[in-house]
């Protein structure tokens, strides 16, 4: 009898355990914010659940001063609308835990029959022993469900963290790209402009002219779709941070940061990929969460309600002033007659079987991506480093070479032009280049840390015959 006293009395204590479940004061919020703080770059990671007087004077404050990379990651970590709701989706899946870790209610009957002078009241409480006895596969159950939705939004801080980055970036990177137009159509309009002189006192042949023309009306045009790029990569930033009114008048720098003097040596993208990333450990634990549940639901695959009632029936009978009581039990289960739960259990199975099968795919695309994101990152570098320390060097020799020979009178001013006009194509390759490196960076952050970046961010060919202003 001992041993059987003792697993009754650890039942209870897990029955009572289980009906003191709460809700957890930040709705899982502080976990959340310690799973992604490593996984987000370089911003400091701090949520908030909806507006608030604090986070408000934190924003205007980042707002006031020229938006750094971090601090617009910060901006939209404390105001983006939709992480708003990611973190009340958890807040659900906290309160949902709490609720299947208690004990549900007895149910109390009372029923009053009269059959001539008797009088019969019946009165019955019912327990859901079913519900008793899964209640702590149940909590652990929710409580496994409320692990994985916090893996969820944490994925979910370090994706709106990276957005982010790459809309700053891309915002940035307009900026630049405009303002160098703005001065190409300047010099553009003084070319067609000298060109027209030229052409009015017979130094210049109208064809000559028409070509000045051209590449006058293709650096308007180019500017103008420049500067679309600018207001397209502002609003997206916006959007993103979830800032509006007097908050859109916020500052961008000049231009995008230098590159770093090396770029990074990582020989074991895949095993960190592995190891680090959320989306890689949210499929593992799901599939340890269904195959805990194969046993449970093979147990009450064919008995899944089971009700205990304590009845006391009282009969009156009024004639002879006598009274009858009677007390009893009664227990009550479905009989499998129709339903031995085979359908239940094979979709149990296929569900694990769904789940294991979801590891292997999340395994094979972290590897893989994390393999394409750092050869994305390490051809950036390269290539943003080829154009810094060889291209636009090499371009600026010669138009200072062209330059000195105008100067003395050895080639013409339309030779000047058009060297100038060959610069373009490679200033603009130059400022792509950088900023690709910049997206491919945090790609590789992403990928190897926080979850899958989705499409990777494809370099742009940058060739002189498409980035310049067609001219001749």
């Amino acid at each position: 009898m001992a041993p059987i006293r003792t697993r009754l009395a650890a039942v209870a204590v897990a029955l009572l355990a289980g009906g003191c479940a709460s809700v957890s004061p930040d709705g899982g919020v502080g976990e959340v914010q310690a799973l992604s703080r490593e996984r987000v770059q370089g911003a400091p990671v701090q949520l908030a659940t909806g507006p608030s007087a604090a986070s408000r004077e934190a924003i205007v404050a980042l707002l006031a001063k020229p938006l750094s990379m971090d601090a617009a990651v910060q901006v939209a970590l404390l105001n983006n609308p939709g992480l708003h709701a990611a973190l009340a989706t958890l807040g659900i899946s906290d309160a949902d835990r709490a609720q299947a870790g208690r004990l549900a209610n007895p149910h109390f009957s009372l029923g009053r029959m009269v059959e001539g002078d008797k009088v019969e009241i019946e009165r019955a409480l019912g327990f859901n022993l079913m519900a008793l006895l899964t209640l702590p596969w149940r909590a652990q159950w929710a409580g496994q469900q409320t692990e994985l939705a916090k893996l969820q939004a944490a994925q979910e801080v370090v994706r709106l963290a990276a957005d982010t980055r790459k809309a700053w970036i891309m915002a940035v990177a307009a900026q630049q790209s405009a303002a160098y137009m703005r001065d190409v159509k300047d010099a553009a309009e003084a070319g067609a402009e000298l060109a027209r002189r030229m052409a009015r006192v017979g130094n210049l042949s109208r064809l000559n002219q028409a070509r000045e023309q051209s590449f006058q009306a293709e650096a308007t045009a180019q500017l103008a779709r420049s500067e679309q790029a600018v207001v397209a990569g502002r609003e997206h930033l916006t959007r993103l941070m979830g800032v509006w009114g007097a908050q859109t008048a916020f500052t961008l720098p000049q231009r995008l940061p230098d590159l770093p003097a090396s770029a990074r040596m990582l020989t074991d993208v895949e095993a960190q990929a592995i190891r680090q990333r959320l989306d890689v450990r949210s499929a593992a634990r799901e599939a340890v969460f269904v195959g805990d549940s194969l046993g449970v639901q093979r147990a009450t695959g064919f008995i899944n309600a089971l009700d205990l009632k304590v009845v006391r029936n009282t009969t009156f009978d009024n004639a002879s002033g006598e009274r009858e009581t009677l007390r009893g039990a009664e227990l009550e289960l479905p009989l499998p007659i129709f339903d031995w739960g085979q359908a239940r259990n094979a979709r149990a199975q296929a569900v694990y079987g769904q789940a294991v099968a979801r590891v292997r795919d999340v395994g094979v695309r972290a590897r893989s991506e994390a393999r394409e994101a750092y050869h994305a990152y390490r051809t950036a570098y390269d290539l943003a480093r080829h154009y810094r320390d060889e291209v636009v060097p090499l371009r600026k020799f010669i138009n200072d070479e062209v330059l000195l020979r105008y100067n003395g009178m050895i080639s013409s001013i339309f030779e000047l032009l058009a060297d100038a006009r060959t610069n373009v194509a490679a200033v603009n390759a130059s400022l792509e280049a950088q900023r690709d490196f910049w997206l491919a960076d945090t790609d590789l952050h992403t990928t190897l840390s926080g979850t899958s970046p989705g499409a990777l961010t494809r370099m742009q060919a940058s060739s002189p015959a498409g980035a310049e202003p067609k001219g001749h």
